[in-house]
């Protein structure tokens, strides 16, 4: 009887929590937008014919809707520099960009969990000496360090996410520790001391999972924040190179055609903002749901 009753509180919790999302309008439309982006990136040779590499001198510089040659679709959103087709670099580049702030996140969210659990968990010199080293790390921009790292080690997309993640763990240190010091004195963690449960354990199975909504919700804003850090760089010419290709890469090559084709500049500056956005509202949508002190209609 009592399992049927914690299933039927579970399938009205999830009911209640997708009302709720539901009537979020910003982050419902958020979530469909960024739904069919991700659907349009990862399965873009279904939306276009185009190769993200092939040129048409002759095509150079043409503007949005211009016909492509026999065989081909339109060019919808005009041509760049090289006559290569900007709706298809768009979908492929999006590809290197979001693997970019996706990987750098997942790397920071391991690493910085890891330290700060340790952290607020253990206290005196272990927190001491990491809390310092986030002091250090977080004394200097993200921006800045990463494009020391690259100059150092040379360009290219694997150098990008070494040098990004170099500073992507100290947010998640700090979020990390602060909860672990909430939770290590509390009535779980203590009865599970008192009944012989090792520590690994319960740091694994009781404090953990207790710390996930709040990082979750910075695990999503910090992927957006990364994929703009991606497309900085790339601008600048410090990420991926070509023959590859990102948002930032193609803002970067676009830049000094901006008066004769202002589509190359527009195009990847909209999506690049469009995804950061998404990402930013389903954050504050999750930050806002899972806030203990939020009121929940």
């Amino acid at each position: 009887m009592a399992k049927k009753n914690t299933i039927k509180n579970t399938a009205k919790k999830k009911v209640t929590l997708w009302k709720r999302f539901r009537n979020n309008k910003a982050a419902l439309i958020a979530c469909i937008v960024l739904i069919v982006l991700l659907t349009m990136i990862f399965a873009a040779s279904v939306f276009t014919s185009y190769n993200v590499n092939t040129s048409d001198l002759r095509a150079r510089l043409s503007p949005p809707g211009t016909p492509g040659r026999a065989g081909n679709s339109n060019h919808i959103l005009g041509t760049d520099q090289l006559g290569r087709d900007l709706f298809a670099r768009l979908l492929y580049g999006g590809r290197a960009s979001l693997r970019v702030g996706f990987t750098v996140t997942v790397i920071g969210a391991i690493i910085g969990i890891v330290l700060g659990l340790s952290a607020g968990y253990f206290g005196g010199w272990t927190d001491m000496i990491i809390m310092r080293l986030v002091d250090i790390w977080s004394s200097a921009p993200t921006l800045l360090i990463a494009m020391t790292v690259v100059m150092i080690m040379g360009p290219g997309e694997g150098n990008l996410i070494i040098a990004l993640s170099i500073a992507s763990w100290t947010l998640f240190c700090r979020m990390a520790r602060s909860q672990a010091l909430v939770m290590r004195n509390s009535p779980m963690v203590e009865s599970g001391h008192a009944i012989g449960v090792s520590t690994p354990q319960i740091m694994s199975k009781h404090v953990a999972p207790n710390i996930l909504s709040p990082l979750v919700t910075t695990f999503v804003i910090e992927t957006a924040h990364f994929i703009n850090a991606e497309a900085n760089l790339s601008f600048l010419g410090f990420g991926v190179q070509p023959p590859d290709t990102s948002w930032g890469l193609i803002l970067g090559e676009g830049r000094k055609y901006l008066v004769q084709a202002p589509w190359i500049v527009i195009y990847p500056g909209l999506v690049i903002g469009i995804t950061v956005l998404c990402l930013n509202l389903i954050g504050d949508w999750i930050r806002d749901e899972f806030d203990p002190l939020a009121v929940k209609h």
